[in-house]
C-alpha cells in the first residue's frame, strides 16, 4: 500500500493506489464512531498515550470518509457557512485526503471540554507547538503547516495530522517540507548508473539507494560479485518495471589475474587450494588470446547463484555437497591483453550475457597448465550504459539526474491522444496511428503511461504498464 499517496485539489483521490487497505474501528470516549487505517489508527493510539504522560489529551474528530461523505459536508458547510466551491474551508469530495484513512482530526480536551478545531487560543496553540516536534516519532506529520499555505493551498490546520512512516516522516520534519515538496523531491523514476565500490554486494548499492530515495522500488540487473567494480545499472520507482529491457546482451570487462594460485571461488577472496611456481609468458598468453574460441559451453562456479532443483549452488558448495555443475553457451567477442607482468596479467574482454569471468580466467589458466585467479574486475560497459557516466556511490543524492524511462530504453516518446487516453490507462489495444514501428512510451501531460508494442496486425498492444 502506498502510505506516501498525495491527495490534494490536483492529484484526486485514486482508490488503486490504496490496495490491500485495512479500516480499523475506533469508539471514542464521547462514543463517536470513526475508521482509520490501520497503521495510522496504532499512531494515533500511541500518541495519544505518550501524550497523556505529560498531561496533553486529545480526542478523535474525524477520520475516514467515503466520497459520499464527503459530497455531503461539503453541502453542510455551504448551507451552514454560506461557502462556495471556491473556499478553501472544505475540499472538494474527490481531493480530500480523509478518503485515504491515512489522516485524522484531533481536538483538544483542556479541562474536561474539547476544545473547537478551527479557531484556537493561545493556550492550545502552544500545546500544538508542543504535539508537533513528537509527530515523526509515529510516522506522523502535520498536514497542512502554518506559513505553507501556498505551496498546500490549504489554511494551517493545527490539529489535521497525517500517517506517512517514521522514516519518511523524519525526513519531512527534518527538513521542513510539505507533503507536496516531499513528493516533488522524492516522488522520482528512472535509471541510474552507478560505480559499484570493491567488496560490496550489489544488494547494498540497491539498500543505500533505496535509503537515499525513501523507497523500496529499487532493483538492479546484472549483478556484480562483491569482489567487482564498475557499472552496476539500478532502477527506481517506475523504472524497476523495465528491469527486463535493460538486461543487455554484451558486457565489456577489464580483468587483473593472479598466476600460481588457485582457490575454490575462482577469485582472489576464496579458500587457497594450490600454490603453484609455473607461469606463462607474454607471448604465449596473446597468442592463446588469438587463438580462444569465441563461443564455448563454460561451466557455472561453484560459487554463483544459479540455482539448480531450487537450490543456489553457493548453498551446495557452503554445505560441501558436491553436485554437477552446469555449462552454458557463451561468446568471447572482444580479448585483449592490456598488461603483462612476473605474477599478474590484466585483459580487457566483450562477452555475451551470463559469462563468468572468473570461470573464464580459470578456463584460460587449464589451457596453459598454469593455476590463474581472479584479482580485480571492472565492469566498464553494460550495454549501453558507461563507466564514464556512471556516478560513484558515495555521490549519490537525492537531487542526483535520473536516465529517464524514454531516455534509458532509447525508444519513441508519444503523447497518448485525447481518444485513446482511457484504453492506454487500462492497457488496452489502440490503433496504430502513431506510426511505431516497434515500441513506444506513451505519455500524458508529462506522466508515462504504458510501453506499448506494435502487434501482428498492425494494433498497439501494452507492453507494461508504468502507473
Amino acid at each position: 500500500m502506498n502510505y506516501k499517496i498525495l491527495v490534494n485539489k490536483n492529484n484526486p483521490y485514486q482508490e488503486s493506489l490504496l490496495q490491500n487497505r485495512n479500516l480499523k474501528r475506533i469508539v471514542t470516549g464521547s462514543k463517536e464512531e470513526f475508521y482509520l487505517e490501520s497503521k495510522t489508527l496504532k499512531a494515533y493510539l500511541d500518541l495519544k498515550k505518550t501524550l497523556e504522560k505529560i498531561n496533553i489529551y486529545i480526542t478523535l474528530v474525524s477520520g475516514y470518509r467515503s466520497v459520499e461523505e464527503q459530497a455531503s459536508l461539503r453541502l453542510e458547510y455551504e448551507q451552514k457557512y454560506g461557502l462556495d466551491y471556491t473556499n478553501n474551508y472544505v475540499a472538494l469530495p474527490s481531493f480530500s485526503e480523509h478518503h485515504t484513512g491515512l489522516c485524522f482530526d484531533i481536538s483538544l480536551v483542556i479541562d474536561g471540554k474539547v476544545s473547537e478545531e478551527n479557531d484556537l487560543t493561545a493556550r492550545e496553540e502552544a500545546i500544538f507547538r508542543k504535539i508537533h516536534p513528537l509527530l515523526s516519532s509515529f510516522g506522523l506529520i502535520l498536514r497542512y503547516p502554518k506559513d505553507k499555505e501556498e505551496i498546500t493551498g490549504y489554511s494551517y490546520e493545527a490539529w489535521h495530522f497525517r500517517y506517512v512512516g517514521k522514516k519518511t516522516a523524519h525526513i519531512i520534519m527534518e527538513n521542513n517540507l510539505t507533503l507536496e515538496e516531499y513528493d516533488n523531491l522524492y516522488n522520482k523514476s528512472g535509471v541510474l548508473v552507478v560505480n559499484k565500490p570493491s567488496m560490496l554486494t550489489s544488494r547494498d548499492v540497491v539498500n543505500k539507494i533505496s535509503n537515499i530515495f525513501d523507497t523500496k522500488k529499487v532493483g538492479h540487473n546484472g549483478t556484480l560479485d562483491p569482489l567487482a567494480e564498475g557499472v552496476l545499472v539500478v532502477t527506481i520507482n517506475k523504472a524497476t518495471k523495465i528491469n527486463e529491457l535493460l538486461i543487455s546482451t554484451e558486457k565489456e570487462y577489464i580483468a587483473t589475474v593472479r598466476m600460481g594460485l588457485k582457490t575454490d571461488t575462482l577469485d582472489i577472496t576464496g579458500m587457497i587450494l594450490a600454490t603453484s611456481n609455473l607461469r606463462t609468458t607474454k607471448d604465449e598468453l596473446e597468442n592463446l588470446f588469438q587463438k580462444f574460441p569465441r563461443e564455448y559451453f563454460q561451466e557455472v562456479p561453484k560459487y554463483s547463484a544459479v540455482k539448480i532443483e531450487g537450490k543456489k549452488l553457493y548453498e551446495y558448495a557452503r554445505e560441501n555437497k558436491e553436485i554437477e555443475l552446469p555449462k552454458r553457451l557463451v561468446t568471447i567477442k572482444e580479448l585483449e591483453l592490456l598488461d603483462f607482468r612476473e605474477d599478474t596479467f590484466t585483459f580487457r574482454t566483450v562477452v555475451s550475457k551470463g559469462t563468468y569471468i572468473r570461470s573464464l580466467i580459470n578456463d584460460i589458466g587449464e589451457i596453459l597448465a598454469v593455476p590463474c585467479t581472479m584479482e580485480k574486475l571492472i565492469r566498464t560497459r553494460q550495454g549501453n550504459f558507461s563507466i564514464k557516466e556512471a556516478i560513484e556511490l558515495d555521490d549519490v543524492k537525492i537531487n542526483s539526474k535520473l536516465i529517464s524511462i524514454a531516455e534509458a530504453l532509447n525508444i519513441p516518446v508519444k503523447e497518448v491522444l485525447k481518444e485513446d487516453s482511457k484504453l492506454v490507462k487500462n492497457g488496452g489495444v489502440v490503433s496504430n496511428k502513431y506510426q511505431i514501428k516497434d515500441r513506444v512510451l506513451f505519455k500524458e501531460h508529462d506522466k508515462a503511461l504504458a510501453i506499448y508494442q506494435v502487434s501482428f496486425h498492425n494494433k498497439l498492444e501494452c507492453f507494461k504498464m508504468l502507473t
